[in-house]
């Protein structure tokens, strides 16, 4: 199984069963590879040794539900492919919505301005919008397996007001091809989870990617 096929079956609600096993995939880009781990399965998408990879899992002294986002086992997969990584995330997603988003937004067409720059490294076929008052910004793109994925910022002396919600449920009525869109957040932010959760995104795992290293680093 291919790890797109296994993404769009977690958007209909079909997760692979809770057995406490790993299923290995082929990353589905060079760019792309990584860990996600639904709830008693995990996936590893990365072009390794299969037999490395298991070996490392079943070395990591900790309860077996939990080796695949170890700090150990993630540590080895950073040395051994020479990647980088942020955080582990929350992953989440929602189903398109028909209409008009619920916020007014323009959309940017400059391909250098530093948010669509930004997206761009880790996106392909991105579009970014911004509130008419220029507090909020909304971000698609296709990212992992070619998956829609979105992200919101809201300016701090807008916050409070709702407006990381509307972005949020903006994004469900903004993609392209009316199937699902997919999000990750920061454990640890607990407002942009609250923000993605209020416009219906639910969480379906934990993801960590595995950056490519950036040209001409060592």
């Amino acid at each position: 199984m291919k790890l797109n096929e296994i993404l769009d079956a977690a958007a209909e609600g079909r997760f692979p069963p809770p057995d406490g096993g790993t299923t290995i995939v082929p990353a589905p880009s060079p760019r792309d590879s990584g860990v996600i781990a639904f709830t008693a399965h995990s996936v590893v998408f990365m072009d390794e040794d299969p037999h490395w990879v298991r070996s490392t899992l079943a070395s990591v002294d900790c309860d077996a539900l939990a080796a695949t986002m170890h700090p150990l086992f993630l540590t080895a997969l950073l040395e051994r492919t020479g990647r980088r990584t942020d955080t582990i995330d929350l992953l989440t997603v929602a189903r398109a919505l028909p209409g008009d988003p619920p916020v007014a937004l323009r959309e940017i067409a400059d391909r250098d301005h530093p948010r669509v720059v930004r997206a761009r490294k880790r996106r392909d076929e991105v579009r970014v919008w911004v509130t008419d008052t220029g507090e909020g910004v909304l971000v698609l793109g296709r990212g992992i397996a070619g998956r829609w994925e979105t992200a919101i910022e809201v300016d701090e002396n807008a916050r409070h007001r709702g407006l990381g919600r509307d972005l949020a449920l903006a994004a469900r009525h903004l993609v392209p091809d009316g199937g699902p869109v997919w999000s990750q957040q920061a454990a640890g932010n607990a407002r942009s989870i609250r923000a993605f959760q209020a416009a219906g995104f639910r969480p379906v795992g934990s993801e960590v990617l595995l950056l490519a290293p950036a040209p001409g680093s060592a």
